[in-house]
C-alpha cells in the first residue's frame, strides 16, 4: 500500500495478516486503547472474512506499530481502532494510516467518512481536528451488546 521513512525505519502501511490477530490484539491493549466486546480473535476473524482489506496495518522495521479499521458498508465509511504504540507516536504513523484508510474507502466508493473516537481523550480529539474531520454535535452513537 504505502511506505514512508520514519526516523531510523520504514513504514509499511498494508492490509493485516491473519497470522497477525494476535499482535493486534496486543498492540491495543499496549497503546491504551479501551477493550470493547469485539476485542477477541473471533472478533477479528469475523471482520476479516468479511472484508480482509479492511483492517490496515503499519509494519515499523518489521514489526506492527499501528492499526487502524477502514470499513464500508455500503453507504459510508467508517473508521475504527486507530492505535499506535506509544513508542512509534509522535511520527506521523497515525496520520499515514488514516490517509490510506480515506484511500481506501474512496475506492470501493465510500463519499462521507466517520471516525469513532473517544471523545475524553484530548489527543485523540485534536489528531482528527487536525486531520480534517469536525465533530458533529447532532448525534450520539447509541450501542448494544449481544
Amino acid at each position: 500500500m504505502g511506505e514512508i521513512a520514519e526516523g531510523s525505519g520504514v513504514v509499511v502501511v498494508r492490509p493485516c495478516r491473519r497470522d497477525e490477530v494476535a499482535t493486534i490484539l496486543e498492540l491495543w491493549r499496549n497503546a491504551g486503547a479501551p477493550p470493547s466486546v469485539t476485542d477477541d480473535s473471533a472478533g477479528l476473524n469475523r471482520l476479516l472474512d468479511r472484508d480482509p482489506q479492511c483492517l490496515l496495518v503499519a509494519e515499523v522495521d518489521g514489526e506492527v506499530g499501528g492499526t487502524v479499521i477502514a470499513g464500508f458498508d455500503g453507504w459510508r465509511g467508517h473508521m475504527y481502532r486507530l492505535a499506535v504504540l506509544p513508542a512509534h507516536r509522535r511520527r506521523g504513523i497515525a496520520r499515514r494510516l488514516v490517509v490510506e484508510a480515506e484511500r481506501r474507502l474512496q475506492r470501493v466508493g465510500a463519499v462521507r467518512v466517520g471516525a469513532v473516537v473517544i471523545t475524553a481523550n484530548p489527543e485523540a480529539v485534536g489528531f482528527w481536528s487536525a486531520a480534517g474531520y469536525r465533530l458533529d454535535g447532532t448525534m450520539r452513537r447509541f450501542i448494544k451488546d449481544f
